[in-house]
């Protein structure tokens, strides 16, 4: 097999794992596990996984001074508040319809862009933004029972926060390589919900096979491995067609909530998820 097919495998590998994130939340939500533990957790494990591989590859670098202090931030800020508003968002709609609205992230950044970095926006970029949004509207305004308005602001403002996350470290951490961001945003987000859950006595560690499988799941099918497989995936195939193909992963979100919780997809969802998806294919590529 050519490296080109194995690059565009590993990166649908890696939207596959990401998508089972919203539904593997819902489980755990399920089996009484607060939204502080599941994160601290998630985070937690998948902080030693991470740090165990680069390790073992001996691609482990350690940020200093000020790239230290950027790289806390967003983990502890930026990444751990998306993060948690993405789980609150699974309180109020399906995981089909969380993964469906955070996936507006591409058309944040590219106004994040426009506004601070004065990069263009030409005809192109008008169009993702009309696309994205417009599939939002459409599912919201078709079925607001299914689709809360209160959950699609919350997870809007968590997509809004990780299009600032995104654009913030490309921008200021132009000399450090993504794997070692990760590396250090992981800790940091844990660090944050251990605080949050101690402060608000809402930590508690898991218990049965199915809150544990639910938390493992988490960090490593929906976060480690996916993180690994996309690294992977875009240094075979570049990053316009891995930002291609990672648009199928909310989509896998909705199958699974389907398959697994009975989720219901009718085909307002399917339309509005397609013009998500299309204003993600849209996006102008770097």
């Amino acid at each position: 097999m050519d490296d080109a097919r194995v690059g565009a495998l590993l990166v649908l590998g890696s939207a596959a794992g990401f998508g089972t994130l919203g539904v593997l939340g819902v489980v755990a939500g399920d089996e009484g596990l607060s939204i502080p533990t599941v994160l601290f957790l998630r985070f937690g494990l998948a902080t030693v996984v991470v740090w165990a591989v680069l390790g073992a590859r001996g691609e482990l670098e350690l940020l200093s001074g000020r790239n230290l202090v950027v790289g806390f931030a967003l983990g502890a800020f930026g990444y751990a508040a998306m993060s948690g508003l993405y789980f609150v968002g699974l309180e109020y709609m399906t995981a089909g319809l969380v993964g469906i609205t955070l996936y507006t992230y591409p058309a944040f950044v590219l106004l994040l862009a426009a506004t601070f970095l004065d990069e263009p926006v030409g005809r192109r970029s008008v169009a993702a933004l009309v696309a994205t949004l417009g599939g939002v509207a459409l599912i919201t305004g078709a079925d607001p029972a299914a689709a809360d308005p209160l959950g699609v602001g919350i997870v809007l403002v968590a997509a809004g926060v990780y299009a600032t996350y995104i654009t913030v470290s490309r921008t200021t951490l132009r000399d450090v390589s993504a794997p070692t961001l990760t590396a250090h945003v992981m800790p940091a987000a844990a660090l944050t919900f251990l605080v949050v859950g101690t402060a608000t006595d809402s930590l508690a560690m898991p218990e049965g096979a199915i809150a544990w499988g639910a938390v493992v799941g988490i960090a490593v099918l929906a976060t480690a491995g996916p993180i690994f497989a996309f690294f992977a995936g875009l240094s075979r195939i570049g990053a316009g067609p891995t930002a291609i193909l990672s648009a199928v992963e909310p989509m896998v979100t909705v199958a699974l909530g389907a398959l697994f919780l009975d989720e219901p997809v009718s085909a307002v969802v399917l339309a509005g998820g397609a013009l998500v998806l299309v204003g993600v294919v849209l996006v102008p590529r770097r």
